[in-house]
């Protein structure tokens, strides 16, 4: 199945190059441009694309209130955005994820690594490698916007003992098979331990699994 790849920045000359390298990978398709966050809005509504590719500095609305649009509206919920940033590591990637960016990348990306980006978040994964995760923790995350006290975790209490230690090393970055490994389960026993836990949790993905992670208290920095 072909992944279909919105993308959305304010220098053309980056919208044309991805493109040229996107189109150029038999799995992926740009469907649309955009160079401002209400534009890429509006085309996510109109084309669905799979994925967002997201600028976080844009002219008007920048991109992570685009962000916030696109995954607050209940008809985009099958939409993941990716957000793109000159920082691999600064506040405005906490406040991507936050609003629910699926994960983010550097602009200095080498080519094939954003392809793989964009099919890995287009398949319901984050793009959070563990030491950026770590590094967000540690930095942003132990000085938080508290939630309403209680919500985070009283969410943990629809968890299950396993689905908790489960959530727990998703948090820790590791990925299905680290968790795996680590548990001495199968790859596809801690997917489907993974996806439980977003399902209770109402989580789009990984990325926002970590925040809840964080929040509640069951793991900190």
């Amino acid at each position: 199945m072909t992944i279909r790849v919105l993308l959305a920045d304010d220098q053309r000359l980056i919208l044309a190059g991805f493109r040229v390298l996107i189109d150029s990978a038999p799995d992926l398709e740009v469907v649309g441009e955009a160079t401002t966050g209400a534009e890429a809005v509006a085309l996510a509504r109109e084309t669905r694309a799979d994925v967002v590719l997201m600028d976080i500095r844009m002219p008007g609305t920048d991109g992570i209130e685009a962000t916030r649009l696109i995954t607050a509206d209940e008809d985009l919920a099958g939409v993941r955005v990716l957000m793109l940033t000159t920082f691999e590591i600064d506040e405005n990637v906490l406040r991507a994820l936050r609003a629910g960016a699926s994960g983010f990348l550097s602009k200095g990306v080498e080519p094939a690594d954003l392809l793989d980006g964009i099919r890995t978040v287009a398949h319901g994964e984050s793009l959070l490698s563990a030491k950026a995760t770590q590094a967000l923790i540690t930095q942003f995350l132990d000085q938080p916007a508290p939630p309403a006290p209680g919500t985070a975790a009283a969410l943990l209490d629809q968890l299950t003992g396993r689905e908790r230690e489960i959530l727990a090393l998703v948090a820790q970055g590791l990925s299905n098979d680290e968790i795996a490994e680590r548990l001495y389960v199968s790859p596809l026993t801690a997917k489907t331990h993974v996806n439980r836990a977003m399902t209770k949790l109402g989580a789009r993905d990984r990325a926002q699994l970590v925040m809840v992670a964080y929040q509640s208290g069951l793991v900190r920095p």
